[in-house]
């Protein structure tokens, strides 16, 4: 398991975590998410439940980076991942602003 404190935001697509107070891991699936119910608020992840993935288009779950507990494996990285990390984090920046 890997120690959140030296991960930065935005874990790799495939990045298997388990949440704070949860019994059951996940695995991240998306970024940046807004809730159907409520779009004024946008979370930093999607994710399925692990091993299952995606069972029903209606079972995602979305959550804070601040809600990891632990890190179990993380998802595959490479140039193009971290370009898109990179965007990622200017478009956030530059919406905020």
């Amino acid at each position: 398991m890997e120690n959140l404190e030296n991960q930065e935001k935005y874990l790799p697509i495939g990045t298997v975590v388990i949440l704070k107070d949860a019994k059951k891991r996940i695995m991240i699936t998306g970024f940046c998410c807004i809730d159907e119910s409520d779009s004024s608020k946008m979370y930093d992840y999607s994710a399925c439940l692990y091993p299952e993935g995606i069972v029903a288009s209606d079972t995602n779950m979305l959550f804070n980076h601040d809600q990891i507990d632990k890190i179990f494996a993380l998802g595959y990285s490479d140039d193009e991942e971290k370009e898109f990390k990179e965007n990622l984090k200017a478009a956030l920046e530059s919406a905020n602003n």
